[in-house]
């Protein structure tokens, strides 16, 4: 039974992870301000650890826009 709860959160959590980094590399995609090198750069990291970069992402995008 504790295997198939630890099983069961850690499917959730991939699961998770997938759904952020898909989401941010969606939005870095449709950035039209993002060179082809920043495109690259912010979807590596969206692979690494999505809701940390997305995070930082959207501070660099809110400073651009400033």
């Amino acid at each position: 039974m504790n295997e198939l709860v630890f099983y069961s959160l850690l499917l959730v959590a991939i699961l998770g992870h997938l759904v952020a980094a898909a989401k941010m590399y969606k939005e870095v995609q449709a950035d039209e301000s993002l060179t082809f090198k920043e495109k690259n750069d912010w979807k590596l990291k969206s692979l690494v650890s999505p809701a940390w970069y997305w995070y930082y992402y959207r501070q660099e995008k809110k400073r651009r826009n400033s």
